[in-house]
């Protein structure tokens, strides 16, 4: 029985190690920022992902529909902003996670994303 626990715990802290490795994060902030009620404002979304992004470890990027509230390289505008995250993924060479719930965007990226986060679940972990 003591043997079996002491794999666990070995297995336990590899998993954990393994899925802290730095990752490269594409945001589809309106589908993020409306994925709860009341919404969340542009700045509160890049205000509390840079500080999850820098818990982590993870490089970020956030892709609006329209100008982002900053004129900052981790924040992206684009008339619209599935093109350009297809269009950024499709150019990627390193695996990449995406954060969005929107499955037609999903669709497009095949193969695409190494992890997908839905934006519900990324607004309750940031």
């Amino acid at each position: 029985m003591v043997a079996h626990a002491s794999v666990v715990a070995r297995r336990s802290r590899r998993e954990t190690t393994h899925t802290h490795a730095v990752a490269f994060v594409i945001v589809d902030a309106e589908n993020v920022r409306r994925s709860r009620w009341p919404n969340l404002s542009q700045e509160q979304l890049v205000h509390r992902a840079r500080a999850w992004a820098a818990t982590e470890g993870h490089r970020l990027l956030i892709v609006f529909d329209g100008a982002p509230p900053d004129d900052a390289p981790d924040l992206v505008g684009s008339r619209h902003a599935d093109d350009a995250i297809v269009d950024l993924g499709a150019g990627l060479d390193d695996p990449w996670w995406l954060v969005s719930s929107d499955r037609g965007l999903r669709e497009r990226l095949e193969p695409g994303p190494a992890r997908i986060v839905g934006g519900g679940s990324f607004l309750r972990m940031i």
